[in-house]
């Protein structure tokens, strides 16, 4: 482990389907002292199915400043640490901002792995432009603020993704709907698992299909940018 002391790993896991672990990362997560997570019980299920045993340590939006203060300490005296989420990249809509910023206030080395993500595979199947593009991530869950932010995000010419939990979907499509216009839209649903879905369309056919309708999974919305005018450029 002499080559791995001393640093802070960031580990993407699969979002969905298992094969989507990389050789570096099994490496990785096999050769590090210590692997925080989000949930110890996911995570130990999933480092299972790796054959890979190793102490975990849980790091979550309550406890992430005391956490990212412990772990910096344990680099610190030599040790390697790996963090994870329960699926996908951490520090995307996901904790580890603070463990990162504490570990660069203690002049600590840090490794990002590149690795899954529901953004990318969602944007490059969308069929809408993709040589700029604005994550957003979750819109506010209040409909007010929501709207707020959606106005300030209307004349962007990038292309724009958000994250969206399954329960609020329908609200959100009327609000991008009335604010934003009738743009072409992409809702992308449970990417790289069983029941991966793409709904194209413009977002008044989004807004009909899923006004009243219960959508499980997690869900990521491309909507064009205010520039697009849908002829393919």
């Amino acid at each position: 482990m002499t080559d791995h002391q001393g640093k802070l790993y960031l580990v993407p896991t699969p979002i969905g389907n298992m094969g989507d672990i990389t050789i570096r990362a099994k490496q990785v997560l096999s050769e590090v002292e210590i692997i925080a997570c989000e949930d110890t019980r996911h995570s130990g299920s999933f480092l299972k199915k790796l054959d890979i045993r190793k102490k975990l340590i849980s790091y979550h939006e309550f406890n992430e400043r005391s956490r990212a203060e412990q772990i910096a300490e344990i680099i610190q005296a030599g040790r390697s640490v790996a963090v994870i989420t329960d699926g996908g990249s951490p520090g995307i809509s996901d904790p580890a901002y603070r463990v990162v910023r504490s570990a660069i206030d203690a002049g600590i080395e840090i490794e990002p792995l590149p690795g899954a993500t529901a953004i990318i595979p969602a944007l490059t199947a969308s069929g809408l432009p993709t040589d700029r593009f604005f994550f957003e991530g979750f819109l506010p869950p209040k409909t007010g603020a929501r709207r707020n932010r959606l106005e300030k995000l209307r004349q962007l010419e990038h292309t724009l993704v958000f994250y969206e939990s399954p329960h609020r979907v329908g609200k959100c499509l009327v609000d991008l709907y009335e604010v934003m216009g009738d743009r072409q839209a992409c809702l992308a649903r449970e990417i790289s698992k069983k029941f991966e879905q793409f709904v194209r369309g413009g977002l008044s056919e989004l807004v009909e299909r899923f006004r009243d309708r219960k959508v499980k999974g997690e869900i990521v919305l491309i909507v064009a940018g205010a520039a697009f005018s849908g002829k393919g450029e």
